[in-house]
């Protein structure tokens, strides 16, 4: 019998017989992970150490894969969401996720919205301010996101990330890699005062809150069970080796255009326009202009990921919410009440009230953070709270997949169990970094 899945694809509940067609919610959750921010700090790497931190952004690419791949193998192996799991592990994750995505959800709804104005101001210079084009900008990610569905978002992120893939590279091959050197950076070594940007290297780009959708975007394809397995790891890898392409890039033009130069960036979204600068003083504005749509189509990527991402997931927490709270009247436990994932699962969450409260709330709160500077308290828990979800992602994924809560056959192999660790503790260290340099 042919059913019709969120992505309104017509599929026979089996896996097709080209693989490689099926390809779509990696793309959209490596997109959605790879910031402005991200690429800033892939430059300022490359233009302080050249190509010798490139081993560093390979093994980022393989720890992304590990963690997505691990999101992905809990949805199709147990046939329920994160929240269900996350449940299973004591009340204090749902404290922990309430807390965060409000706060988070605040303050990144003002960045997403200036990071993706600042390269439409640099574009048309003379037309509209900052401030306007970030409301556009939250205001057509709001629009696009409530009568939308995940097939529009898959669709128009995948186009995205085909613009922002052809820039970057295209600026890559334009300033000339040097082959020799790139090799030679493949080779794990660490220059002094290079360690955090190591750190960052591997554990910053493509790593965000929504890593853990990436399961709901899977099941909203029509891959329910273990019997697409191997199709979701297959759209992972794409998806993250198509990001790591897409970061060596970002290094080759840090450590060819910059470090040979000595040119220094801003820290944050600003770096991206000194870089616009550059190359219109070396290589002409239509060289500049090309590499500004490519940080446009960057951060608005991220902010669309975000608006459906996030909020498909506060809206499951609200229905794992709601059927805890039933069973307990009724005598049942919450997590033997848990509603199961399917393929209707994000087609149900996007129309429900839940998810479009967030929407609003990514949307119109952080509208005044445009105005106003950020208040200074908020953006210290902010970062505080940013920086604790990628190691209680990978921490609680090691205690999951490696429980009775995952069928014996799906459980964590020795390769899963040390790149889970390994992930799990490259971002706690990221994390009490982050809090160390916050100005307390």
């Amino acid at each position: 019998m042919t059913r019709t899945n969120d992505s309104g694809e017509a599929h026979t509940g089996r896996p097709p017989a080209s693989r490689w067609r099926a390809v779509g919610p990696g793309i959209v959750v490596a997109a959605t992970g790879v910031g402005a921010g991200d690429l800033v700090a892939t430059l300022i790497a490359g233009s302080k150490f050249g190509y010798t931190l490139l081993w560093a952004a390979v093994i980022g690419c393989l720890v992304k894969i590990s963690l997505a791949e691990a999101v992905g193998r809990w949805h199709l192996a147990t046939g329920h969401t994160l929240f269900h799991g996350w449940r299973t592990l004591g009340p204090w994750t749902t404290w922990y996720f309430i807390g965060y995505v409000v706060i988070w959800g605040f303050v990144y709804g003002a960045t997403a919205m200036s990071s993706s104005a600042l390269p439409l101001v640099a574009l048309f210079p003379d037309f509209l301010g900052l401030k306007t084009w970030g409301v556009i900008t939250g205001l057509v990610g709001l629009a696009f996101v409530w009568w939308g569905r995940y097939a529009v978002v898959e669709k128009v992120m995948t186009v995205l990330v085909g613009v922002m893939f052809v820039v970057v590279v295209y600026v890559a091959v334009r300033v000339g890699p040097n082959l020799g050197d790139s090799f030679a950076g493949l080779a794990p070594t660490l220059p002094d005062g290079s360690l955090l940007y190591t750190l960052g290297l591997i554990g910053g780009v493509g790593g965000t809150i929504t890593m853990a959708a990436y399961g709901y975007w899977v099941n909203a394809k029509g891959w329910t069970d273990s019997s697409w397995m191997r199709t979701m790891r297959l759209d992972n890898r794409v998806a993250y080796v198509t990001t790591g392409i897409f970061v060596v890039a970002m290094l080759i033009v840090g450590a060819e255009l910059l470090h040979s130069a000595d040119i220094a960036l801003h820290k944050g979204d600003k770096g991206l326009i000194d870089l616009g600068d550059v190359l219109e003083e070396r290589y002409g504005a239509g060289t500049a202009k090309l590499f500004l749509v490519g940080f446009f189509a960057t951060s608005f990527s991220s902010l669309v990921g975000v608006w459906h991402g996030v909020s498909v997931m506060v809206a499951d927490f609200v229905e794992h919410y709601r059927a805890g709270a039933v069973a307990a009247a009724g005598g049942a436990t919450p997590v033997e009440a848990a509603p199961a994932a399917g393929p209707g699962t994000i087609g149900r969450h996007e129309r429900s009230l839940p998810f479009r409260l967030y929407l609003l709330w990514l949307t119109f709160p952080p509208i005044s953070l445009l105005f106003l500077d950020q208040p200074f308290g908020l953006v210290i828990v902010y970062g505080v709270l940013g920086a604790f979800f990628m190691p209680f992602l990978a921490l609680t994924l090691l205690w999951l997949l490696n429980s009775s809560r995952t069928p014996r056959a799906w459980r964590n192999g020795l390769l899963s169990n040390v790149m889970l660790v390994a992930a799990g503790l490259l971002f706690l260290v990221l994390c009490v970094q982050q809090v160390r340099e916050l100005p307390w």
